[in-house]
């Protein structure tokens, strides 16, 4: 038996309309503000339910106001600038490249990579062996040539951006110094321990290796960038060029391993798996550093 409703005039509603849907009805209230709200608008809260803006305020939820803002795929934060880690790796580049064209070669000696050596001035050991571990991360950010340091910075502006949107800036610079103290690493494994060695080369390896791992899990054509890493690959092993291809190798590797963490993370455990690997493989270098320091002063 069908059962037919009278018209319900205007002065007959007998609940209030949503603040954000006037049109709907509803009998449920933001436990804060006490605004009316839809079964769409309601967000669960610890006790009863909040409206958006009371929840965006972090009011009463037990999570930070950022919760429930949009995330990226790495889980960062969106931004307005996608370049301002990179502007602030770009600037500090280049305020050490003028250093060192005012300094000279002193400054590159006191803080460019190097194993374990005789310094020919002073006649006593220096390099990391000896203690400098921060020349594992100073040499990263020097440069001597024009060429060098221009190559580096141009590659750093156009991959840089679109990793700093995708993972957020502290994942994206947390990227970045892990792959240049993996390149530095290797270098100190395997390159003669009396040469010298600098430049942001292994850090922006790890930025190709990064975008590899990023594009194939947007699933973007990866041709161009395995195209760009492909020629990078056999500049950097072609003889006479005194490339310090460990470096390289380095980077690209520590790159591609923390970049698969962060967007390969699962949701509900994200930030475990993300600050873990980025952690393991921090420890995994100083362990590395720890002992190849061991053999060469055993």
């Amino acid at each position: 038996m069908d059962h037919q409703q009278g018209d319900h005039g205007q002065g007959q509603h007998q609940l209030p309309g949503c603040y954000r849907h006037r049109e709907r009805e509803t009998g449920i209230s933001c436990t804060r503000c006490e605004r009316p709200i839809c079964p769409e608008c309601m967000i669960s809260a610890s006790v009863g339910y909040q409206c958006p803006e009371c929840v965006r305020e972090g009011s009463g939820t037990g999570h930070s106001p950022s919760a429930n803002q949009p995330r990226t795929v790495a889980g960062g934060l969106l931004v307005s600038d996608t370049r301002l880690v990179v502007k602030i790796l770009l600037a500090i580049n280049v305020t050490v490249f003028v250093a060192v064209l005012a300094v000279g070669d002193d400054l590159v000696s006191r803080l460019a990579m190097i194993g374990y050596a005789i310094d020919p001035g002073t006649f006593s050991m220096v390099g990391v062996a000896d203690g400098q571990w921060y020349r594992l991360v100073t040499s990263a950010f020097l440069h001597q040539e024009f060429w060098h340091i221009g190559f580096n910075m141009m590659a750093l502006w156009f991959l840089g951006p679109p990793l700093e949107q995708a993972l957020g800036r502290l994942r994206f610079i947390t990227l970045y110094l892990l792959s240049a103290l993996g390149g530095n690493v290797l270098t100190y494994w395997l390159m003669a321990q009396n040469v010298l060695s600098l430049g942001a080369s292994g850090a922006i390896f790890g930025l190709f290796g990064a975008t590899a791992v990023l594009m194939r899990r947007m699933r973007s054509d990866m041709r161009p960038i395995a195209v760009l890493l492909g020629i990078n690959l056999v500049i950097t092993f072609l003889p006479g060029l005194n490339i310090a291809w460990q470096a390289h190798l380095g980077g690209l590797i520590v790159g591609a391993v923390v970049a698969y963490a962060l967007v390969h993370a699962p949701r509900q455990s994200r930030t475990a798996v993300q600050y873990g690997t980025c952690l393991a493989v921090l420890a995994l270098l100083l362990v590395a550093c720890v002992v190849r320091t061991s053999i060469l002063l055993g």
